[in-house]
């Protein structure tokens, strides 16, 4: 007996176990049973019992767990749905770095810890690579930095695709990484936002599009200013992608005068916002004044270029308590040392002093806040006007731009440059979320780029599969991706061993929680009789 499937034309086909005999010396068959409404695991299960993978005295026919197979399905399924997959290419070089990409989300780490966590996952049946170790990726790695042009360019051209126009504005943002080592091909010491004291560091430039969609990214020396990057963005911008109008929006400090005439040269426009020197050597020559800075957004003509004006209030409260916290943090610690030195006849006041003076430069509280001792005794003076100064500007900000008021009035230029906190939440997402980029454990300047490549790509899976889960109907089923991942590490092959010498690999049905996931991020769920074909004889 066996199991036929026949098609029906339109129809779903019809599933007849049959019967083959032979009468008159010539073969023929009947059909013993239509199985068509049976459910597909019970065919399948019919299907290995006819082919006597179940026959055997002394056989365990009990599941065990396998490798994880629902992780990198998802994470796989969205790399091919975004593009990704394509655009590395089908060649061992492009399965590895796709294996790169999917592991920084689901396995920050190593190179060797991703060979690791490679053993416990369905690599081979679901990316078709077997038998790699460290040296074959830090390899893959070198062939991607290679490739990172026409990857970024590929990916960029099924953007506008889908967009159905070129962009037309860009977001810019640079951020750096601390290393471990010092002998990175980028590595300079520079301004160091991570605050790793005595760490060697690189720049890292990602550009978006106006959703904050990554584009590109580039890796700079440690050392590097954020204006002197943009020339090279702009570069990218020419180029690679070919754009010929763009509006480039970068924050305050980034777009200076170098700058400026680079993106003026190349025909581009520019938003950025002034720094709060600039904007009160602005106030002092009476070019704006501070009864212009409302909720709502004023605008200034200043030469060529237009200035926007705008106070956000919850900004400024929230600087108005920063603020205070600091002094009252100030004065405890004042208490707490004063204390210190009536109970210590050997204890030196000035030592005191100088301690906490350096403490409030740090917090930038001393052009209000002074120090002196009276006696063995520190004294805090607050100079009312000097800090009623200092909370001048509070949430007040004012932007700069040369594009014309026929293309974007001033609502909209505030709306496109607050869109860079897009940027900063990614950012976030790949220095202390799900990608961990830091710290840099690569020395080399081909693998630095392509870590960080790496990091951008799955930053792209990342962005897309929280979009979907944001769709899920119900607030209680809503899910970040690290609760959609964890729900589907439970998704595992099973083991059969029917005979001693036989063995093969299943995938089990879906619970209600993975089908609920797979829906919500536009996957198809995996079919169990799909994944059920492995079958291996174990040898002696």
């Amino acid at each position: 007996m066996y199991v036929a499937v026949v098609p029906n034309r339109k129809s779903p086909p019809a599933i007849l176990l049959r019967q083959a005999y032979r009468e008159d010396g010539k073969s023929k068959s009947r059909t013993i049973a239509n199985l068509t409404h049976w459910k597909p695991e019970r065919i399948d299960a019919l299907v290995r019992a006819l082919k006597g993978e179940f026959d055997g005295v002394g056989g365990n026919v009990d599941p065990v767990n396998d490798r994880v197979f629902g992780v990198l399905f998802v994470l796989k399924a969205i790399a091919d749905r975004i593009g990704i997959t394509k655009a590395l290419g089908n060649d061992r070089t492009g399965k590895l770095a796709l294996f790169l990409i999917l592991a920084r989300i689901a396995n920050q780490g190593s190179r060797l810890s991703a060979v690791r966590w490679a053993q416990e996952h369905c690599v081979g049946e679901l990316l078709g690579l077997r038998d790699f170790d460290a040296n074959d990726l830090y390899k893959a790695m070198d062939r991607l930095s290679e490739r990172q042009e026409r990857i970024e360019k590929k990916l960029y051209s099924d953007y506008v695709n889908k967009k159905g126009s070129p962009n037309v504005l860009v977001l810019y943002d640079v951020t750096s990484s601390y290393l471990e080592g010092e002998f990175n091909e980028f590595a300079a010491h520079g301004f160091d936002r991570d605050k790793k004291k005595g760490k060697k560091q690189i720049v890292i430039g990602l550009l978006t599009g106006a959703d904050g969609e990554p584009l590109a990214i580039k890796v700079f020396k440690g050392n590097s200013s954020d204006c002197t990057t943009v020339s090279d963005q702009i570069d990218t911008l020419k180029r690679r992608f070919l754009i010929k109008e763009v509006v480039f929006v970068g924050d305050r400090g980034m777009v200076k005068s170098n700058a400026k005439q680079s993106l003026s040269e190349e025909g581009f426009k520019y938003i950025t916002a002034l720094t709060n020197p600039q904007v009160r050597k602005l106030l002092r020559e009476n070019i704006i004044q501070l009864n212009l800075f409302d909720t709502t957004v004023c605008e200034a003509q200043h030469g060529n270029v237009r200035l926007i004006l705008r106070k956000n209030d919850a900004v400024r409260r929230k600087e108005e308590n920063r603020r205070q916290d600091k002094i009252l943090r100030f004065q405890e610690l004042i208490e707490e040392r004063n204390s210190f030195v009536s109970e210590s006849t050997k204890a030196d006041p000035e030592a005191g002093l100088r301690r906490l003076r350096n403490w409030a430069g740090r917090y930038k509280i001393s052009s209000f806040a002074s120090l002196s001792l009276d006696g063995r005794r520190l004294v805090l003076t607050i100079d009312e006007q000097a800090k009623a100064d200092a909370a001048l500007l509070d949430g007040c900000y004012v932007l700069e731009t040369d594009v014309d008021m026929e293309l974007m009035d001033a609502r909209t230029i505030d709306e496109r440059y607050r869109s860079l906190q897009q940027v900063e939440r990614d950012f976030r997402t790949l220095k202390t979320g799900f990608l961990e980029v830091r710290p840099v454990f690569v020395r080399k300047k081909l693998r630095t780029r392509a870590h960080v490549l790496i990091a951008m790509l799955a930053l792209k899976i990342v962005r897309d599969a929280q979009e979907h889960l944001k769709t899920l109907p119900d607030e209680n089923d809503r899910l970040s991706l690290q609760d959609a991942l964890r729900a589907m590490s439970r998704l595992c092959l099973h083991r059969y061993r029917p005979k001693d010498d036989v063995e093969f690999l299943r995938l089990p049905p879906l619970d209600d929680r993975q089908v609920l996931i797979c829906n919500a991020l536009g996957i198809r769920p995996p079919s169990p009789k799909q994944f059920s074909v492995r079958r291996s004889q174990i040898k002696s």
